[in-house]
């Protein structure tokens, strides 16, 4: 019998929404939830102990409603706090930099990939390491963007 229960879908405002509504497209006969941190957002400019700390909190607010998966689809929390939370929740964690780091590494005809995000996402280098995963001959440049997310 399929698990019914729903998958989680955390950002750290409404941005998630985009990547709500693909999943939606894509897998029509799943249930989601969807947890926007509005009142905290946005987390770009924040330091990764609280990036940590807000990510945790959101994720135990989604657990609590027995989800089978969850999605982050924050750029910012997935780059900071991904591997500490996939060791916190037995249950699998999907973050948003691997597919978009895989796309533009495919897509790259030149070699080099600029990289706009929120100041803690560049500082983690996420993408960075994401995209020479795939190509390591590939240039990487990355920008912090303070007022990407308002």
């Amino acid at each position: 019998m399929p698990d019914a229960r729903p998958i989680g879908v955390f950002d750290s405002g409404v941005g998630g929404l985009t990547v709500l509504r693909e999943m939606v497209r894509r897998t029509p006969t799943e249930s989601t939830i969807y947890l926007g941190d509005n009142a905290r957002a946005p987390y770009g400019t924040r330091s990764d102990d609280q990036v940590l700390e807000f990510s945790t909190e959101s994720l135990d607010r989604l657990v609590e409603y027995d989800v089978k998966a969850i999605v982050i689809a924050c750029n910012t929390s997935t780059a900071v706090a991904i591997e500490s939370l996939r060791r916190r929740y037995p249950l699998p964690i999907i973050g948003v930099i691997r597919p978009g780091a895989s796309a533009a590494a495919l897509a790259t005809r030149n070699g080099r990939i600029g990289v706009i995000a929120t100041p803690a996402t560049v500082r983690s280098h996420a993408y960075q390491r994401a995209i020479h995963d795939e190509r390591p001959e590939v240039e990487v440049r990355e920008h912090p963007t303070p007022t990407l997310v308002p």
